[in-house]
């Protein structure tokens, strides 16, 4: 017979509360698809016998059923954290705060309620943890990290700024390459012995080879981009997007071509810069 219990539980586990730290359980909403994976992750936070919770990024609109197990699962919820402003991530917020009645704080004002916005280095004692915000923007420009302690121990919550598996998409209506790579190295610095708890996809012992791998793909595409625009006689100044993508994502399935082209304009716009 098969275990089925709580600690035996692996990425992907819909409808089940997921232990991945003393102090950090995970519930994945049913919204798999190109951009979210297997789905998005929503956290809790809570230090053992806490009698309240944290819960990190509620989830997307009309899931409601998601949100339910997330409040049965939290208990009281003291608090509500975003990472940042996509709506797989804060659709839910609105239903989900009037539901715990608890205030919410993201790095955008739009998503903060009963309580002021998050600012880089504020540090939040909820739910027996202590938090530190680092705001790490690139994938958005609201995006922050969510570096958890408690008695020694250290969880990172990345967002969509570093993903348990595949690359991040960088969304060119405000993120950046320039700003992303400074979030990864920041992330590589303050954070690359905590456990990597991510939007996306399954955790990570340890932040840093994660990271690492991250920043040496980053600048491999780079590379790739570069060599593209001489292969096509064309400065990143002349180059449309998605003939980047054509030259440089031709093995990669045509489906991911729109994501694609979204980092790739964020590329472009990086090295008009250099």
């Amino acid at each position: 017979m098969s275990d089925t219990s709580a600690d035996s539980l692996e990425h992907p586990a819909y409808g089940r509360l997921r232990p991945v730290t003393p102090f950090a359980s995970v519930l994945l909403c049913d919204n798999a698809g190109v951009m979210e994976l297997e789905g998005t992750n929503t956290w809790i936070l809570r230090a053992p016998g806490s009698a309240t919770a944290v819960v990190v990024d509620p989830g997307p609109r009309k899931k409601h059923d998601h949100q339910q197990a997330v409040a049965d699962a939290a208990g009281e919820v003291e608090l509500i954290l975003l990472t940042h402003r996509h709506h797989d991530h804060v659709g839910g917020l609105k239903r989900f705060r009037k539901q715990t009645g608890a205030a919410s704080r993201g790095y955008s004002a739009d998503f903060s309620s009963g309580a002021p916005r998050l600012r880089d280095r504020d540090v939040i004692r909820a739910a027996g943890v202590e938090i530190t915000v680092l705001h790490t923007p690139g994938h958005t420009a609201d995006s922050v990290s969510l570096l958890v302690e408690w008695e020694g121990q250290r969880a990172v919550l990345t967002g969509d700024t570093i993903l348990g598996h595949g690359t991040t998409v960088l969304d060119p209506r405000d993120g950046g390459l320039g700003d992303y790579l400074n979030s990864i190295n920041r992330l590589i610095v303050d954070a690359h012995d905590a456990t990597l708890l991510p939007g996306h996809g399954p955790d990570h012992p340890e932040l840093g080879p994660v990271a690492r791998f991250y920043k040496q793909h980053r600048e491999e595409r780079i590379d790739q981009i570069r060599r593209a625009l001489d292969d096509l006689g064309m400065s990143a100044d002349e180059a449309k997007p998605m003939k980047v993508v054509k030259k440089v994502y031709s093995d990669v399935e045509k489906k991911l071509w729109p994501a694609a082209r979204m980092s790739v304009k964020a590329q472009l716009e990086y090295l008009r810069t250099l």
